[in-house]
């Protein structure tokens, strides 16, 4: 079976966006550039975290090889909706980064999510020398990234993020429109 890797470097455009009403929302990353669009779903969770830890490589990257950095873009960058059609491609499964310091850049890939195959070979103690890399043929999303275009995804994909439904006061759960069973009144609607 053949994989694709989708690879914009660097893209013309690279942001995290949903799809649908807030708590029925699909994540987004959208890559454009070359007169290709690719969009791939994830979770929340994965934004947010995808966020944070470029955040870290950028600061990693100035610490250890003086790369400058960006300040923080104090006006909204892009807040345009996802670019049409948004077709997924694949839902992620996992998330790489790197920063390739001949270039000076970032780079983020994501990876589809695979099969859980649950495979036990009784009686064979040895390494397989061919699993080297696990998610060789699995489809992959591949970006490269200026440290100004990084800082720039990673404000979009906060206010992504943090857009949907407020928390509650009391437990920090989600609120509904129509209010939400709280723990911390013993179950009645708040």
């Amino acid at each position: 079976m053949s994989h694709q890797v989708h690879a914009f470097e660097p893209p013309e455009r690279f942001v995290a966006g949903t799809v649908g009403p807030p708590g029925e929302r699909t994540f987004f990353l959208q890559a454009r550039g070359g007169g290709r669009l690719v969009s791939v779903a994830l979770e929340k969770v994965q934004v947010s975290l995808l966020a944070e830890k470029l955040e870290e490589l950028l600061t990693e990257a100035h610490r250890r090889f003086g790369v400058e950095l960006p300040e923080t873009p104090r006006t909204i960058g892009d807040n345009d909706p996802l670019d049409t059609p948004v077709d997924e491609e694949f839902r992620v499964g996992t998330l790489g980064l790197a920063f390739d310091v001949d270039t000076a850049t970032v780079v983020i890939e994501a990876i589809a999510a695979g099969e859980t195959e649950t495979e036990v070979e009784l009686g064979d103690d040895e390494e397989d020398e061919s699993d080297d890399e696990p998610d060789e043929d699995l489809d992959r999303l591949r970006v490269r990234l200026t440290p100004r275009a990084t800082r720039e995804f990673i404000e979009r994909a906060r206010r992504v993020v943090n857009a949907g439904r407020p928390p509650c006061p009391l437990c920090g759960q989600p609120l509904d429109p129509a209010g939400h069973l709280c723990p911390r009144h013993n179950g009645y609607h708040r």
